[in-house]
């Protein structure tokens, strides 16, 4: 008995002193930050476009960090995957709602942003979209949570239609486009803005039809362009499918100008058609990085190349930095996260800077004064400005 009450005391000693070890040790302090999510397409179609995008979002938090923050707290990103669909991007919104956020930065795509716009907005989260351009997103319903740092597409299908008339000359248009909500709205918005041209006898539309996006061989649409013979070749949707379509309309030996939409200008684009065949390619796009003048634009794309060699692949993924700036600005502004209030003082920001010029909302929550340019592929597949004329 008394071997077995001395063992006892033993281990109740040993308990009491690992007790105690536990009880002294000091508990780490928790570091309260403002937590912002970002939605992006990390897989699927349009990787390259999210790993650019959480890049410059990374670089655009560690900035606002360095310099103190959002109301005295370091900035932290929640990223979730939307996997270029808008199912998976419906599911990404859930998942950032369901974690308490009520501000995020959302997302690329038109067709992947509109499912996640009305959840956001049904939950009042503030989301600002960087890469969906399609006029409906703002004009067929209300969305008072929601912005966007990018224009929208009926500026550049206005664009397309004076560039293609006034500065090539171009007589016979094709346009092309992929079904998509962002692809089809520009091809219509192309279609409207030429008809004065072509009520007036300067132009005409020589083909105006849709492709299967995901497509491998495209050389039907391809013969069908080279019989017509258009003076430009306007395609209206994605990089992947328009590297395709003008790598394979090169082989067949078409000829004619091809001007490729904002979702075009890209690496990627270049990677699949080929240096060769991207030669000569006009896009038109916003300002893309590398024409980006501002002290703001410096101070980023100089964190940006310094940690990763070299300039983000597209404009796409530096709005997504800029939707962060906004949201930080609106946040200071509101002196709170509430979203109520930093969709109220978003829509009355008039000093807020970005990497690409002045952060302003309408009421709607389009960005205000997006200027457009067009760019051409040179003999190393990079783009140079082709036409540098604003409006």
């Amino acid at each position: 008995m008394k071997k077995k009450t001395l063992v006892w005391l033993l281990v109740g000693a040993m308990v009491l002193i690992a007790g105690c070890g536990k009880a002294s040790t000091p508990s780490s302090p928790k570091v309260e930050t403002v937590k912002i999510g970002l939605q992006a397409p990390l897989t699927g179609d349009y990787a390259a476009e999210g790993q650019w995008t959480k890049q410059c979002v990374g670089i655009a938090a560690d900035l606002i960090n360095k310099k103190g923050g959002v109301l005295g707290k370091k900035i932290e990103i929640i990223t979730q995957d939307d996997g270029s669909n808008p199912k998976d991007s419906t599911l990404a919104a859930q998942k950032l709602i369901s974690q308490g956020l009520k501000e995020v930065i959302a997302s690329y795509g038109s067709t992947n942003t509109i499912p996640a716009a009305d959840l956001y907005g049904a939950n009042k989260v503030v989301s600002v979209g960087y890469g969906c351009t399609a006029v409906k997103l703002t004009m067929e319903k209300k969305r008072p949570y929601f912005f966007r740092t990018c224009g929208r597409d009926d500026t550049q299908s206005e664009f397309f239609a004076k560039f293609a008339v006034d500065v090539l000359k171009a007589k016979r248009i094709a346009i092309m486009h992929d079904n998509t909500d962002y692809g089809k709205g520009v091809a219509e918005g192309a279609k409207k803005y030429l008809q004065p041209y072509i009520d007036a006898g300067k132009c005409k539309i020589v083909y105006f039809d849709a492709i299967t996006p995901h497509e491998s061989d495209y050389s039907t649409v391809v013969s069908k362009i080279k019989q017509i013979n258009p003076d430009v070749w306007f395609y209206t949707a994605y990089y992947p499918e328009a590297g395709l379509l003008i790598k394979q309309a090169r082989q067949a030996g078409v000829t004619c100008t091809f001007v490729g939409s904002n979702a075009v200008p890209s690496p990627e684009f270049v990677k699949i058609a080929g240096v060769d065949n991207a030669k000569g390619v006009i896009c038109l796009n916003e300002p893309m990085p590398q024409i980006l003048k501002t002290s703001e634009a410096k101070e980023f794309l100089d964190a940006y190349k310094a940690k990763y060699g070299e300039l983000p692949g597209s404009i796409w993924s530096v709005y997504a930095a800029d939707a962060l700036n906004a949201l930080a600005a609106g946040i200071e502004k509101a002196g709170t996260t509430d979203p109520d209030a930093v969709a109220q003082a978003m829509h009355a920001m008039t000093d807020a800077k970005g990497i690409t010029g002045p952060l302003m909302f309408t009421d709607r929550g389009d960005r205000k004064d997006i200027p457009y340019y067009a760019y051409i592929y040179n003999d190393k597949g990079e783009l140079e400005i082709y036409w540098p004329k604003t409006n």
